[in-house]
């Protein structure tokens, strides 16, 4: 019997995805901002949780439009120059920012860094799609989910410690990492959009939804419906996650006051060894069930694991939500890219990106502000079993959808 192991499971893939794996190792690990924001603002800059809902949901809209903006640019532009030219400008934004203080430019310069992030985006998922072959897929994303978590293993733990008495070192951290994610990505990475030929041959290709699309993104879009349904769906489950980085940090903060972002970032860290220790487990055991399954299992672990959140008053048991919530997380991001690049043609994978990048996004930057309203007036403690109905919803949604006939079978994806 073969010996099984972490390297042997992500064997076999193309170069430059284990390039892009340890360029997100050091993004993420130096990906502080986003983490210590709601903290930021409420303890550091004293804005209200109402107002500091509306910083982060501008925030996430930000990131919306810079999603949808560069969709196109990558499909035409090319996607490595559209990723490393965003990561640039995103990096210059936060270095300003550890030398102003508690200046209000702040929020606007994270707004600002926001949108060249989520240019990033759709031009990234487009490279590893071009990269890898449909069978290859589950573990790409599974390997790159793993470096980012490898990341955050670390940073969140240096943030909480900078965050007391060396908070400018948040920003300037931020800035440094992503640029030497960019230089590997520069050196090691070529771009892989389709040229002219490819995408012409992919057309006589009928039995695949990967097959280049004359065009529109409407027309393409129109052409597959359950996708469309899918996101729509996945918003859902999309605002129940967000709460993991809104109301948990304001929970925390009503139970141990400055000591609560100490106590997330251990949470977060600790939610990255989660995610180092089980993905590749996960990944495996699940190998022969469809992606909409897994997607689906996910929101039930989000409704169990943010549903206990009503009745916890002590650490452990954020602990104990930390680590089911982590699991559904798991299933989901090694699920939903595979599932999206295997209904994505060639010809707009960076625009079709963009719109399902665009519906997850809403989901985050929507929750902020709706769970801002919802906790000043009926407190932080009655927003979780709000929650986990949502989260029962989207997978009763995602089931139903399982069952659907379509017009290409789902293939069963191997890790």
């Amino acid at each position: 019997m073969k010996r099984f192991s972490v390297f042997s499971a992500y064997a076999g893939l193309p170069r430059s995805i284990y390039v892009l794996f340890f360029a997100r190792i050091i993004n993420r690990m130096g990906d502080f901002v986003n983490l210590i924001m709601t903290f930021f603002l409420t303890e550091r800059m004293g804005v209200g949780a109402d107002r500091a809902g509306t910083y982060v949901m501008a925030v996430g809209i930000s990131s919306i439009i810079g999603t949808l903006i560069s969709g196109k640019m990558a499909d035409h532009m090319g996607r490595k120059k559209i990723m490393l030219s965003a990561q640039v400008l995103s990096a210059l934004c936060f270095i300003p920012c550890g030398f102003l203080g508690k200046s209000m430019w702040i929020p606007y310069l994270m707004i600002a860094a926001s949108f060249f992030n989520g240019a990033v985006r759709p031009a990234s998922s487009a490279i590893i799609a071009d990269l890898t072959k449909e069978e290859e897929r589950k573990k790409a994303f599974a390997l790159l989910y793993l470096g980012i978590n490898m990341g955050v293993a670390i940073g969140p733990m240096i943030a909480g410690f900078l965050y007391k008495d060396f908070i400018q070192w948040i920003f300037w951290g931020d800035a440094i990492t992503t640029f030497i994610a960019v230089i590997l990505v520069f050196l090691f990475v070529p771009e892989t959009m389709p040229c002219r030929e490819v995408v012409e041959a992919s057309k006589n290709e009928i039995h695949s939804d990967e097959r280049a699309e004359e065009g529109s993104l409407i027309t393409a879009l129109c052409k597959r419906p359950v996708l469309i349904t899918f996101c729509l769906l996945t918003v859902i489950s999309s605002f129940v996650y967000a709460q993991h980085a809104f109301a948990i940090p304001l929970q925390l903060n009503q139970l141990y006051g400055q000591d609560g972002a100490k106590l997330f970032g251990g949470m977060m860290s600790f939610n990255a060894v989660i995610v180092l220790v089980f993905t590749t487990v996960l990944v495996q055991l699940t190998r022969n069930i469809k992606p909409i399954i897994n997607i689906a299992i996910a929101s039930l672990f989000y409704a169990v694991g943010f549903g206990m959140l009503y009745i916890a008053s002590s650490y452990p048991l954020f602990i104990v939500s930390t680590f089911l919530w982590t699991i559904g997380e798991i299933m989901a991001v090694t699920n939903q890219n595979v599932y999206i690049a295997s209904h994505t043609p060639m010809s707009h994978r960076g625009r079709f990106n963009a719109i399902t990048n665009t519906v997850f996004g809403v989901g985050h930057s929507a929750a902020p502000k709706l769970a801002g309203l919802f906790i000043i007036r009926y407190g932080v403690m009655q927003i979780w079993p709000s929650v986990a109905i949502l989260a029962l919803l989207s997978a009763g949604g995602l089931l139903l959808l399982s069952r659907v006939g379509q017009v290409v079978p789902e293939k069963q994806l191997e890790a």
